[in-house]
């Protein structure tokens, strides 16, 4: 039994120095190109509700890619704030237009009302 157990250590021990002797010469194994989003937000032109809707992050060890997701968000968020001013730049000019509408329409009724009197 003895001379069994000698015999295996010496053929596992002769295996693993062939192993490292033999595979010495390739180098290490090169880094792998990180999976990048393959439908990524268009650049071109403002989002879509189908944009966001298709939007799929890859797969990392922990969960999703964390600069992927930063990104998109980031993305996500300068188009948001650029409708809400344009938003608000329209409303305000909205509120204007009444207001100058009123204006003349009351000054328009004004003198209506001293001519009946």
């Amino acid at each position: 039994m003895f001379l069994f157990l000698v015999i295996a250590l010496a053929v596992v021990v002769a295996a693993v120095t062939l192993a490292v002797v033999s595979g010495g010469d390739s180098g290490p194994l090169p880094d792998a190109a990180p999976e990048r989003l393959p439908d990524s937000l268009p650049p071109d032109r403002p989002l879509r509700r189908a944009d966001v809707e298709r939007l799929r992050f890859p797969l990392a060890a922990r969960g999703y890619r964390m600069a992927d997701v930063d990104d998109a968000l980031g993305r996500l968020g300068a188009e948001l704030a650029e409708r809400d001013a344009r938003i608000a730049d329209l409303e305000s000019a909205l509120a204007d237009a009444r207001a100058a509408g009123a204006h003349q329409h009351v000054s328009m009724e004004k003198p209506a009302q001293e001519e009946q009197q």
